[in-house]
């Protein structure tokens, strides 16, 4: 082949193969997911998957492209996953459902299909859902719930009423709320001690969660699917702020480890900001791209 002139790849790439291999390197965070909490999670982003299906075959149809070339290219499937992941894996069928709808209707389609989507849907469709529905975005469940799939479901059917026992918060408000309750008095390091709620790292069994997805995110960088600018200056956006207040106030500041393996640092690292329609193309861009999202989700994440 000659390297000369255009076309430059080589490879036999597709937007099918690609997203492909995000939904395989989203399954080790997954299957912790299920082992955490349940089989629940398999729900959730069933329903996910199947209304994004549905809801890009009617734009399709709409738009009057072929459902065959479009439909199967895996893109919808991959939003589905990554709402189903970011939303409280209890929330009611209905929320998944509009948050889905938005984000392939509206956050997608509207602007263009793919590739002409300023913003990443699956985001789009958790900030409109969190300002829509802030109590139910915000019902998360405490891992020692011991709820069975019939009793996880009948909450997620609403067929039984949303007992606050059933919900609680993440190991990130869960630090706020201590340290803001104690008004001065309460520590990080009092906080954290409590391993019912933080375990050992950032949240009782949820660093494992936050485990796969960093090995999944690892498997993409050696399948060259995302290189390693954007998550690494993203990881490195969180972790250098985080390690600053630390060491210059330890007893209201977490470590970075409590913040790379809390919340979706690892999940936003590796299959948010390397959304290559949404972010930067250039190395240089990915660098300060991704460190700027980090150095962003810190501080929102931290605000009281």
């Amino acid at each position: 082949m000659n390297f000369t002139t255009p076309p430059y790849l080589s490879q036999n790439v597709s937007v099918r193969r690609v997203m492909l291999q995000v939904l395989v390197a989203l399954l080790p965070g997954l299957a912790a997911y299920v082992w955490l909490l349940g089989p629940v999670i398999l729900v959730q982003t069933t329903i996910a998957t199947i209304a994004a299906l549905l809801a890009e075959a009617c734009m399709l149809k709409l738009l009057k492209k072929p459902l065959g070339l479009f439909l199967g290219d895996g893109s919808a499937i991959v939003t589905a996953w990554l709402i189903a992941l970011a939303f409280p894996p209890l929330a009611p069928w209905w929320l998944i459902v509009v948050g889905t709808l938005f984000a392939i209707v509206v956050a997608k389609h509207l602007y263009g299909g793919l590739g002409q989507n300023p913003f990443n849907p699956a985001m789009i469709a958790f900030a409109v859902c969190i300002v829509s529905f802030p109590s139910l975005m915000s019902q998360w469940p405490p891992v020692d719930l011991h709820a069975g799939i019939g009793e996880q479901l009948a909450l997620v059917f609403g067929y039984a009423p949303r007992l606050d026992a059933m919900s609680g918060a993440t190991p990130l408000d869960a630090l706020k709320t201590a340290l803001k309750l104690g008004e001065g008095s309460a520590t990080v390091t009092a906080v954290l001690a409590d391993a019912q709620t933080f375990g050992r790292i950032a949240g009782k069994g949820w660093e494992w969660v936050a485990a796969g997805y960093l090995l999944g995110g690892l498997w993409l960088w050696h399948r060259r699917i995302v290189s390693w600018h954007a998550p690494m200056s993203f990881l490195a956006g969180i972790a250098l702020l985080a390690g600053a207040l630390w060491l210059f106030n330890p007893a209201q500041f977490a470590n970075p480890l409590f913040h790379l393996f809390s919340g979706g640092s690892m999940l936003g690292a590796f299959f948010i900001v390397t959304d290559p329609v949404s972010g930067c193309t250039t190395p240089k861009g990915k660098l300060i791209f991704g460190f700027a999202a980090g150095i962003l989700a810190y501080l929102i994440r931290s605000a009281h």
